[in-house]
């Protein structure tokens, strides 16, 4: 493992309960990294980043997220991790009854930020990264999907984390405003984040390739260029 991986899984198998979903699953990802995350329905995409946000719990194998040995991890030390991941959901799960401003707000408290000035410089830095400055005042119903998105995004981002885990992040919206999400998230990965993506879009595969990975038959395994031109055709 060198010291540019922040994830490392190690003969890792996934159980929901007693169900095994993926087995002897092997790999690393380096910081600066966009990986794509493929599979059908039900193939065990989303366990995995449960497994990496410690929402499930690793019961064999060895997996490292961020320095915290999955394996031995204790509940105090969860909030701790999950501090380093930010998370990008396929339905937004915004406060709909607060605005823009006010719902990144709400994160930065509930996790420690006590200052006015710095909060508002905080959630000032990721909506002009995300493109979204001008709309902090605006409610959730007032926005797009793909400005919602956005939204979710500079959440995510708020604490700074190390890894974005993506589920989905495109998948309720158009082509186009696809394209201007996977911009974003792209930005993200060349400034220095591990980004792995969940994906059902196998459009994206083509026009921003990147390194994938397909959940498959209780299996993840790695992709290589013409495997993933015909995963893309065939999607």
């Amino acid at each position: 493992m060198s010291l540019d991986t922040i994830i490392s899984f190690n003969g890792v198998s996934i159980f929901i309960y007693d169900h095994l979903v993926l087995k002897d699953i092997t790999f690393n990802i380096n910081r600066g990294e966009f990986v794509y995350l493929i599979g059908k329905v039900g193939s065990g995409k989303t366990s995995l980043i449960k497994t990496i946000n410690a929402e499930l719990p690793l019961k064999n194998g060895e997996a490292i997220i961020t320095g915290f040995k999955l394996q031995e991890i204790k509940d105090k030390q969860i909030p701790l991790l999950r501090r380093k991941l930010g998370i990008v959901f396929q339905d937004f799960q915004l406060l709909i009854d607060r605005s823009v401003n006010d719902n990144l707000s709400f994160v930065l408290r509930a996790t420690g930020w006590k200052n006015k000035n710095d909060i508002e410089r905080r959630i000032t830095e990721v909506l002009e990264k995300t493109g979204m400055h001008h709309k902090g005042y605006k409610m959730p119903h007032q926005l797009s999907g793909g400005e919602q998105q956005r939204v979710v995004i500079a959440r995510a981002l708020l604490n700074d984390p190390e890894i974005i885990l993506a589920d989905e992040p495109t998948g309720n919206l158009d082509p186009e405003t696809s394209e201007g999400i996977m911009k974003i998230l792209i930005e993200i990965s060349q400034a220095g984040r591990a980004v792995i993506m969940a994906t059902h879009n196998y459009n994206l595969l083509n026009k921003f390739p990147s390194r994938t990975m397909k959940c498959h038959e209780g299996q993840l395994v790695e992709l290589g260029n013409m495997e993933i031109e015909f995963e893309a055709k065939e999607g």
